[in-house]
């Protein structure tokens, strides 16, 4: 497959016609959904402002993709700022936005879980097993 037909593969189909491709140093994010109560119970009000929101990074534009200083990959989930960022009107609910990589704050990773260590059985060789001395 060559670079055309990557690329191709990779842009977000908004519709069988139309797909969004970020261009510069953006992405495509898709916006959580926003909660209405914390988790101690507090109802937030529709309007609450938000600093930082987190999302889903949809589309990577070429430029960021070969930047090795943004280890940002599709699929990500992100914490970023919407101040800068372009919503995208595909969408009835508009959870799309076309965000610069300087508004990307955060990159969740998990930690690869460590295999837990195998207990040692002692074998019939071993000390208290397996000697018959009389």
């Amino acid at each position: 497959m060559n670079f055309r037909e990557r690329r191709l593969a990779r842009r977000e189909c908004v519709n069988d016609n139309e797909f969004v491709e970020p261009l510069g140093m953006r992405l495509l994010i898709r916006k959580d959904e926003g909660r209405t109560t914390t988790r101690g119970g507090i109802v937030l009000p529709d309007k609450a402002e938000i600093p930082t929101i987190t999302g889903r990074v949809v589309e990577v534009s070429v430029q960021v993709d070969r930047d090795v200083d943004f280890p940002i990959e599709k699929y990500d989930k992100v914490l970023f700022n919407p101040k800068n960022s372009i919503p995208v009107d595909f969408e009835q609910n508009n959870l799309l936005y076309v965000v610069p990589i300087e508004d990307v704050v955060a990159v969740f990773r998990r930690s690869p879980t460590p295999k837990p260590k195998r207990r040692k059985t002692k074998g019939k060789d071993d000390e208290g097993f397996g000697s018959s001395e009389e």
